[in-house]
């Protein structure tokens, strides 16, 4: 008998298969974002301890999130009564959590994060007013699982998080901020200014071995007091659209639309009028370290 007249061809591996038309588009979306690092991420923090390990990003979303030149709020909210949501859901929280945590680590300057982690009803208020979507509604108390981006009065809302989208979520988090961005205003750029005794007199209040320091010495304490002020902001943007939410929860309960339409425009200025005040001192950080070069300059050149 001949063995090449019967012989069954080797089936072609599985990558040189048709996918369809939804595969290639989904594979170049992943390979874009580092598919497999947001995987690795994902399985370590499914197998780990809960409330431990480091989320990591991948090497193409660290460079998108390093690369924003705008401010962006991001507020999480994990509102999970205790006996509502089943454990596995808790343990994909904290992943989120430590997800957010790298995102802001990946570039403080301009990415905040807010948490809304209890289960106390303002929360709840607030996770419906800002449009998530409750879950669990038939084992018990509304659950709330979900993200908002701001920025420049834009807002994006991932209004349910699920277990079985975790891979993704990387993915959707950047696409989010990257079209609020993308809609809001240009950001406010400091403007070099001459040296005034007020600006000197605050560089050298952070720095007061100044003569010592080197630019990335100062770099670090910039950054470090403009951190401590977005954390102030931070709370005072939290408490302030907690209250804004409270008013459209009652609107809804008992007032009018016109009153209704009053409480969400001003949860919607409240969110504008905190991230201007963020872009102003992203815009006062730049001019701190105009200043330290300037003086830096300025003490080479009587040095000579």
């Amino acid at each position: 008998m001949n063995s090449s007249a019967t012989k069954v061809p080797d089936a072609p591996p599985p990558a040189a298969r048709p996918a369809g038309a939804r595969g290639p588009v989904l594979a170049l979306l992943f390979f874009l974002l580092g598919a497999g690092l947001t995987f690795a991420w994902f399985e370590h923090g499914k197998n780990g301890p809960p409330g431990q390990g480091v989320a990591v990003l991948s090497a193409d979303t660290l460079d998108q999130l390093r690369q924003l030149k705008s401010p962006v709020q991001i507020q999480f909210y994990s509102v999970l009564p205790p006996g509502s949501a089943p454990q596995s859901v808790q343990d994909f929280s904290q992943r989120v959590d430590r997800l957010l945590s790298a995102f802001q680590n990946a570039n403080a300057a301009q990415i905040q994060v807010s948490r809304n982690l209890s289960a106390a009803g303002n929360n709840a208020d607030a996770a419906a007013a800002s449009g998530l979507r409750p879950f669990n509604l038939e084992n018990g108390e509304a659950c709330f699982l979900g993200i908002t981006v701001a920025s420049g009065g834009q807002t994006e809302t991932l209004a349910q998080l699920r277990p079985e989208w975790e891979p993704a979520l990387p993915y959707d988090l950047v696409r989010a901020i990257l079209r609020v961005i993308a809609a809001a205003p240009p950001p406010v750029v400091a403007k070099i200014v001459p040296l005034t005794p007020a600006i000197t007199n605050e560089v050298l209040q952070l720095i007061p071995n100044f003569a010592a320091a080197t630019p990335e010495d100062a770099d670090r304490i910039f950054r470090q007091d403009f951190v401590n002020q977005c954390a102030k902001a931070g709370a005072e943007m939290e408490a302030q659209i907690n209250a804004a939410a409270q008013e459209i929860v009652k609107a809804q309960n008992g007032g009018s639309a016109a009153d209704l339409d009053a409480a969400r425009k001003k949860l919607s200025q409240v969110q504008f009028d905190q991230t201007e005040k963020l872009k102003d001192v992203a815009a006062h950080l730049q001019l701190q370290l105009d200043a330290f070069q300037q003086m830096k300059a300025s003490m080479t050149n009587s040095a000579k």
